[in-house]
This record gives structure tokens, C-alpha cells and sequence, in this order.
């Protein structure tokens, strides 16, 4: 893959420039537009964006893949490069509206000034939760040196998705396999662990408010791992993107055990024999799921697959409406009274919870992409509130039904011979194509420019990525206590330590002493609930396997 982010330029108008041209607009009001736009432009003075010139350089082009849903426009690594310039169906593109980006050179690069400052006022506008942070208004100009350049993922440049939009993004991002396991997390913490995740919802809110404080903080800064170098330099924007690539890594072993255990849950006698060598119904749908999905993540453009990601949501809600079917319908019922409290494994719920509010990578996207920045809190707010009921709704009637028998997902108790059982096992929607595809962009960077083999190269990586997520799932299949190591360990860092760290590291002497005490509160919470929880995920882990 070749990197040509680096061997552009790109600019971003100073503030102060932009308040001038603002003057000049308001002075010449009598004028044409082309006049208006030529002194504008004649008075522009640049400063460099040093945010797209470090490894992952790919990152926020791979995120909007696995959030966002462009028009299909299907190719193979190997094949000519091939735009992306289509609508997005539930969002215009969770593209970033005034940010450095690879651009197609038959795009027009250069975005209204009138509709960037309607833009910059409404972002403005609801500032008021926490101190006041310097413009962020900018626009993209291509350097004297500009020359197009073949992009491997190219993406659409519409930047105004709605509010609507955007909150089935945020729940389609919330929204996950961890709602079948809710039950389970009761089980394990009991009723009054129920709170955990009302706690969690509320602090993972905030943090996730935190993170749109942090990309207003400076110009460019448009990603995850762009505010972790605007907190601690170059050091902090690996730390963080390792940290999230790990954390979509471990997502895929857990697909990958999430198949094998529902279907050989629907095909419990299924083997297959190879000499010597015989493969349980477990181990061969791990390996068949393996090699559905192998040909998917070698795809070069994952818009087609993209469209079952944003089915995610309408997945949740059906699975859930599978589960009362069945409780309150098929004569299941709600006979079990459950545990109080479960103290020795409360620390495995903590993370079971946790996990549910992984969704901090993508926020940045949400809101860069957002027509109406000012109602970015609202749309969190939404998100968050439909979701926990969700989950809430999921735990409460599945512990009620299945009781101490609830296993790590709900949909292992549900009775097999029931049409409403069937549906909820064949709605697992996998997405492991597009997780696995910000990992595999990433890894591709790596790669020499001047490879003529480099397609060849992604192919190896995808495949070598794949088969290690296989591997790794059969060596460990235990789909709850892996979703609680990565719900204790990888969601608690990502979700509540790291935002607030970040918040603290950029706008220090800039907070009141009742923000910052809350930050260190959250961060003191994320920390003692990974300790626990990790420790507790680790050892249930080790005793099963010896």
C-alpha cells in the first residue's frame, strides 16, 4: 500500500485570518461572491497539519469503514484503485468536515466559507459544559507540490449527516454482541451488579463529551489517536492506536467463538473426519466461519459488507424481541429469583459491562461528521440512554428466565426446537470483515511504497490476521470470560482512563478544580474496575484451560 499522505501538503487557515475574512465578507455584503472569495483568499495564511504524517496515517479512513455505510463498489486488493464517492445510507459519510485527507483529484477540495462558518457558530454555540476552547475552523488547500495519488480506501466526502444519522451511527457502534451476554453478567454480580452498568452508561457519557472538548482543543486534530499526541506526543498516539487495534483484534476471536458456540448449538452432532484426525462440531465451525469470512477481509472496498454493520441495530433489536417473544409467548416464563449480590465474581460482570460501552473509538468520527456539531451532546445523550435500556431490558428477562443456568450468551439457553430460538441464533450479524480491517490498514502502512509486490503483501497480512484470530479463539473458547478480559483491560482504557488523561494533558490550568477532581475520580474507577476485573477474567481463563 502506498502511503501518500506524507508526500502531501496540506494547510489550515489561522483564526485570526479567519476573523479578517469574516470583516471583509460583512464589508463587501453589496458584492458578488466571486469577489468576496478572491480577497478571502488573497489574505489566507497557512500553518502546517502534523496529525496525518504519523503511523496509523489510516486510521480514520478505516474507522469510518467500520462505522458507516457507502455505496456498494466492490474490488480485490491487486485490482486498480477504486472511488468511493458514493452517499452513505444511514449517514452522509463519517467523514471529517475541515480535515487534512487523501482527496481524489477530480474532488474539488475546498468546502463553501459560508457553510463553514454556519458550521463553526453552531459548534460554538454549546460550548458551555466545560472551559472555552480555541476555533477549530479550517479549510483544506492542496500544497504547490500536490500530485494525485492512487488510494487503496478511498472515502466519500459528504460531510452532513443528520441528527437522526447520527444517532443510529452511536448505536450502531454501542450496540453489539454484548447485549447477549448481559444476562450472564447478572449471573455472575448478582441483581445489585445491575447498577454497574447504570454507572458505567453515566461515566462513559461523559468521557465520551470529554473526547469532543479534546478535538476542539486545536486545529487538525480529528481522531482518536490525534488526541493522543496532542496530549503526550508521538509516544501517546501509538500507545492509543495499539491499544484500540488490540481491542478490535480481540473483537474478532470473539466472532470468531461466537459462531462456533451458536452454530454447534443448532448442529451439535456435525463432525468431519480427516485420517487420524476428527474436528467436533465446535472446532469445525470455527474452521468453516474462518474460511466464510477469509475472502471478505481480502475485499478492497467494504462498502457491500458495510451495509450488514448498519444492520447491527435492527440485529440487536430483533434478538431482543426474540427473547420476550419466547419469555412471554412461547411459555418459557420468569420463575427464577437470582442472587442478591455474587461478590467473588463481581469483578467478572464489571467487565462484562464494560465492554457494552466500547464505542469511544468511534465517537470522534461521529462528531467530525456531524452537520450539527452543537448537537453532538444529545445525540451521545440518545445513544447511550436507548442502548442501556437495551441492555437493562436484555439482562433483567434473561436472568429472570434462564437463571443460575444462563450461560455466556443468551441465545445458548434458548430452546432449540423454537422458530423464535432460530431466528435469534441466524441474526448473530458477524462484522468481522470490517473489524478487522482498521488492524489489517494499518499493518499495510508498514509496507515499503516501492514494493511492486505490496498487493501481494495485504493479501499475506489479512490472511495471516485471520488464521492468528482462529487460532486464538480455539486456544481460548470461552466467549464470556474473553468478553470480560476485554471489557476489564482494553474497553476500562480506552472508555474512562484514557479520555480523561487526555482531557487532563490538553486543557490543563484551563478546568475548574470540580472537573479535574471528576476526571481523577473516573480515572481512579477505570483503574480499581481493570485491576479487579482483568485479574478475576485471567484466572477463571487459566483454571479452565489446566
Amino acid at each position: 500500500m502506498r502511503n501518500s499522505v506524507s508526500e502531501q501538503s496540506f494547510y489550515i487557515e489561522s483564526d485570526e485570518e479567519d476573523e479578517e475574512n469574516m470583516s471583509n465578507r460583512s464589508n463587501s455584503d453589496g458584492h458578488d461572491s466571486d469577489s468576496s472569495h478572491s480577497s478571502t483568499e488573497i489574505e489566507q495564511q497557512n500553518i502546517p497539519n502534523s496529525y496525518m504524517t504519523s503511523w496509523p496515517q489510516s486510521y480514520r479512513q478505516s474507522i469510518d469503514l467500520y462505522s458507516s455505510v457507502p455505496s456498494p463498489s466492490i474490488g480485490f486488493l491487486g485490482t486498480p484503485s477504486l472511488s468511493r464517492l458514493g452517499s452513505s445510507f444511514f449517514s452522509s459519510s463519517l467523514t471529517r468536515r475541515h480535515t487534512p485527507e487523501v482527496l481524489s483529484s477530480l474532488v474539488k477540495p475546498l468546502l463553501p466559507s459560508v457553510a463553514a462558518d454556519q458550521q463553526e457558530q453552531q459548534r460554538r454555540s454549546s460550548h458551555s459544559l466545560l472551559p472555552p476552547i480555541p476555533s477549530r475552523r479550517s479549510s483544506i488547500k492542496k500544497g504547490p507540490d500536490y500530485k494525485p495519488h492512487k488510494v487503496s480506501h478511498e472515502l466519500p466526502i459528504s460531510r452532513q449527516s443528520s441528527y437522526g444519522q447520527a444517532v443510529i451511527n452511536g448505536m450502531n457502534v454501542l450496540c453489539g454482541v454484548g447485549i447477549l451476554s448481559t444476562p450472564y453478567a447478572v449471573k455472575e454480580g448478582g441483581w445489585v451488579g445491575l447498577s454497574i452498568l447504570i454507572i458505567f452508561a453515566v461515566l462513559s457519557f461523559y468521557t465520551g463529551i470529554l473526547l469532543r472538548y479534546c478535538l476542539d482543543s486545536a486545529p487538525g486534530l480529528e481522531t482518536y489517536p490525534d488526541i493522543g499526541q496532542a496530549a503526550f506526543g508521538t509516544t501517546g498516539r501509538f500507545a492509543i492506536s495499539i491499544i484500540l487495534y488490540v481491542e478490535l483484534y480481540a473483537c474478532c476471536v470473539e466472532y470468531i467463538i461466537l459462531e462456533s458456540d451458536n452454530l454447534s448449538s443448532l448442529f451439535p452432532n456435525a463432525h468431519l473426519n480427516f485420517g487420524i484426525f476428527e474436528l467436533g462440531s465446535h472446532h469445525l465451525f470455527a474452521l468453516m466461519t474462518t474460511l466464510a469470512v477469509l475472502p471478505t477481509c481480502w475485499l478492497r472496498d467494504l462498502s457491500v459488507l458495510s451495509y450488514i454493520s448498519a444492520g447491527g441495530v435492527v440485529a440487536s433489536v430483533l434478538v431482543v424481541l426474540c427473547l420476550f417473544w419466547i419469555g412471554l409467548v412461547d411459555g418459557v416464563g420468569f420463575q427464577s429469583e437470582g442472587t442478591v449480590l455474587n461478590l467473588t465474581n463481581l469483578p467478572v460482570a464489571i467487565g462484562l459491562y464494560g465492554y457494552c460501552y466500547s464505542g469511544h473509538a468511534v465517537f470522534p468520527n461521529i462528531y467530525t461528521s456531524m452537520g450539527k456539531p452543537n448537537q453532538y451532546p444529545s445525540v451521545l445523550l440518545t445513544s447511550f440512554g436507548i442502548c442501556t435500556l437495551l441492555y437493562a431490558g436484555v439482562a433483567v428477562m434473561g436472568y429472570k428466565m434462564f437463571g443460575e443456568s444462563t450461560m455466556s450468551q443468551f441465545t445458548l439457553n434458548m430452546p432449540q426446537d423454537l422458530v423464535a430460538s432460530k431466528i435469534a441464533v441466524w441474526t448473530t450479524v458477524n462484522t468481522y470483515a470490517l473489524t478487522i480491517s482498521p488492524v489489517a490498514m494499518s499493518l499495510e502502512e508498514l509496507i515499503p511504497s516501492n514494493q511492486s509486490k505490496s498487493h501481494m503483501y495485504a493479501i499475506l497480512i489479512r490472511t495471516a490476521l485471520v488464521i492468528s484470530t482462529l487460532f486464538v479463539g480455539l486456544t481460548i473458547p470461552f466467549f464470556g470470560l474473553v468478553m470480560a478480559l476485554i471489557g476489564s483491560f482494553l474497553t476500562m482504557l480506552v472508555t474512562l482512563i484514557l479520555p480523561c488523561a487526555c482531557f487532563l494533558s490538553i486543557l490543563k490550568g484551563k478546568i475548574t478544580r470540580f472537573q479535574g477532581s471528576l476526571c481523577i475520580l473516573i480515572i481512579a474507577v477505570g483503574v480499581v474496575s481493570s485491576a479487579f476485573g482483568t485479574y478475576s477474567a485471567l484466572a477463571k481463563i487459566i483454571h479452565k484451560l489446566s
